[in-house]
């Protein structure tokens, strides 16, 4: 399984947006600060997240979700 997901910065309460195929591994990573993009925004949440079984369909749908519809999208679910 492939895993797209948001998180939210604790420090910012702006949104980080990716993707992955361990969805645990990769939260504990943002959090100890081994992702460059987010090593400043921590701590991190998980405040949503989606199950794709293609990885070429996860990574779109982490496309979609940065565009301005996905992020209001978002903004609905969240």
């Amino acid at each position: 399984m492939f895993y797209t997901y948001v998180l939210k910065s604790k420090k910012d309460n702006n949104l980080y947006i990716g993707f992955s195929n361990d969805l645990k591994k990769r939260l504990v990573e943002h959090n100890k600060g081994l992702v460059e993009s987010t090593k400043t925004r921590r701590p991190l949440k998980l405040v949503y997240y989606e199950a794709c079984i293609d990885k070429d369909k996860a990574i779109l749908r982490e496309k979609t979700l940065k565009t301005g519809f996905g992020r209001m999208y978002l903004s609905k679910r969240i």
